[in-house]
């Protein structure tokens, strides 16, 4: 992965998201973090082939944070304090191809759409772009009809909401889709400023980093 995506600042990359379509709580026999992988990872006694097994584990399990039984949260906590926060969880998972490198740089995207949500040049860029099309493809059923500081927050819900469901392959589009077009939204900015360029080519990024993701080293 880029290392601007994760290093710069995209805020609380797991949270409770406004307008998540979630109301069910993840069924503790699909979905749990196996506890002798996590002991054995926090001891560093881990092969190669469990630390994947775990990464696997954890992914799955991502999109149903906010709703986790108990013993899941338990299990995951100390992981997630182990590697030292949520941002080192992603570069972790980055690690493994496959379902962790990919929930992970969407989860990124995600902390993004949080981060420039109420930006109002951001915000400018897409109103215009908005004007010009307003239900870009891809985008039609997640967008907001007004352009509001929730339109680009309200794009992460949805993209959570098909991880949850397994429906990975819909949301790797609905990410890739949004960092597409919110790149071409700044960049059609005439004279943008400095702060507005570094927000296309963090889009870039992602959108190259998202599309990669399954690719082996």
């Amino acid at each position: 992965m880029h290392d601007k995506p994760l290093l710069g600042s995209a805020g609380e990359l797991l949270r409770r998201r406004h307008g998540s379509p979630h109301t069910s709580v993840a069924e503790p026999d699909r979905f749990g973090v196996d506890s002798p992988l996590v002991g054995g990872f926090l001891s560093g006694t881990l092969t190669p082939d469990d630390e994947a097994r775990l990464a696997d584990e954890v992914a799955q399990l991502l999109p149903h944070h906010w709703d986790l039984p108990n013993k899941s949260v338990e299990r995951l906590t100390p992981l997630i304090d182990h590697l030292g926060g949520q941002k080192e969880l992603m570069v972790w998972l980055d690690r493994h191809p496959g379902r962790p490198r990919r929930v992970a740089r969407i989860y990124v995207l995600m902390g993004n759409l949080d981060r420039y949500s109420d930006d109002a040049e951001v915000l400018g860029a897409v109103r215009r772009a908005r004007a010009r099309n307003p239900f870009p493809d891809g985008l039609r059923e997640h967008l907001t009809p007004a352009t509001t500081d929730a339109t680009l927050a309200g794009l992460a819900p949805g993209i959570e909401g098909l991880l949850s469901e397994g429906r990975e392959d819909d949301a790797t589009n609905l990410a890739l889709a949004t960092a597409d077009w919110l790149r071409g939204a700044v960049r059609d900015v005439e004279n943008p400023d400095a702060d507005l360029r570094d927000v296309g080519e963090l889009m870039e990024h992602l959108h190259q980093d998202i599309s990669e993701s399954d690719a082996r080293p």
